[in-house]
């Protein structure tokens, strides 16, 4: 019988898909982190233009903004919550006359990152944004 590394073959799914391309969501994009020692998941929800390109720009200069870090904004709002459950409600239902995600593909990316950053703060584990 051939011994199969599921946990391998799942890593491998996972960062084969990580690599496909992806429209950005005009809504807007988050910035998630966790902070151990307060318990809680914050979702950083920052406004979006994109450009021709397809590129996400600052829409106080025109630049575009750096994947990894580099960029100063404010975020026009924070949520914050203690798991990934939390956070979705506040995100897709509790918001009042406005919609930080307009895309079911971003939708599903927050719900899978946010599970992440749960289990990491349940495990005590660093966690970083895919």
């Amino acid at each position: 019988m051939m011994s199969i590394d599921w946990a391998e073959q799942i890593r491998c799914i996972d960062q084969n898909l990580s690599k496909r391309h992806l429209d950005l969501d005009p809504a807007g994009y988050f910035i998630i982190y966790i902070d151990p020692q307060e318990g809680y998941i914050y979702a950083q929800w920052f406004t979006n233009v994109i450009d021709e390109r397809g590129l996400a720009v600052d829409p106080a200069t025109g630049q575009p903004i750096p994947a990894r870090g580099g960029a100063k904004r404010e975020p026009g709002h924070v949520f914050r919550g203690r798991t990934a459950k939390e956070l979705c409600v506040a995100i897709f239902e509790e918001c009042q006359g406005w919609q930080p995600v307009s895309q079911l593909s971003h939708a599903a990316y927050l719900g899978r990152e946010l599970q992440r950053a749960e289990v990491a703060l349940m495990r005590g584990e660093p966690y970083t944004q895919d």
